[in-house]
């Protein structure tokens, strides 16, 4: 276009000048030639990378947890969770292993969401139910192990199993897994805010594979933990 008017200006203001000369019908300007130059070198600096990308990725070894395979994944997103986590343990047959980072317990609130999970878990115990529930604890008198300590004191008198972690490590995982099959897995704690109020996001997923990868490591937790919250002896295998 800027070319265009000076052409025009020169024309109107210099009528004894010499004639333009117009590209030729279907020519490139100098303009359009650079630019299609650096869309060329563009592109191939892409090919180049997606080229790269995928030569690291069978070069190195990658973790087999990236390739487990899931029959079924769905997202849970704030109060879902409740109803969701509700109607997984009472439908368990045969195991639920649970851990926690913090699971709040509340005596003047006995029908806040949090106390009916714990309560469904001392009822699928009493069914028959295999249930394990890792908690988180330190040294002192912090909130999160008050609240786990007064928790794993109910679901120990209803003879679910309970151990705490190690002192010197911090759990900070939110992950159940039902049956060897079924994992919710997210950033939900088992508190009142965090299952009314909060933003949390949390998957459901389907997958054998998963569970038994999850259950490896609920099981390394375990062993390095205690049934005494105020006890460092770890627990036999």
């Amino acid at each position: 276009m800027e070319e265009f008017l000076d052409q025009r200006s020169n024309r109107v203001g210099k009528s004894s000048a010499s004639p333009v000369k117009k590209p030729a019908q279907g020519a490139l300007t100098q303009s359009e030639i650079r630019m299609n130059e650096e869309g060329v070198r563009a592109l191939m600096r892409r090919i180049m990378l997606s080229i790269l990308f995928f030569l690291l990725l069978f070069t190195f070894d990658l973790p087999s947890s990236i390739g487990l395979p899931a029959e079924d994944v769905q997202l849970v997103t704030d109060g879902q969770y409740f109803q969701v986590a509700k109607k997984m343990i009472q439908e368990a047959k045969s195991s639920i292993q649970v851990i926690m980072f913090e699971m709040g317990y509340y005596d003047q609130h006995p029908n806040t969401p949090s106390n009916i999970l714990i309560k469904e878990l001392i009822n699928a115990r009493k069914r028959g139910v295999k249930v394990e529930v890792i908690l988180e604890v330190k040294e002192g008198e912090d909130r999160t192990t008050k609240r786990n300590q007064r928790t794993g004191k109910i679901l120990s008198e209803g003879r679910v199993e309970v151990i705490y972690d190690s002192l010197f490590k911090t759990t900070h995982a939110k992950c159940m897994v039902v049956d060897g099959h079924f994992i919710l897995l997210g950033s939900t704690n088992w508190t009142y805010y965090a299952l009314t109020n909060n933003n949390e996001v949390s998957v459901v997923i389907r997958s054998k594979e998963m569970a038994k990868g999850l259950l490896d490591y609920f099981n390394q937790v375990k062993v390095t933990g205690s049934k005494n919250s105020k006890s460092q002896a770890p627990i036999s295998k």
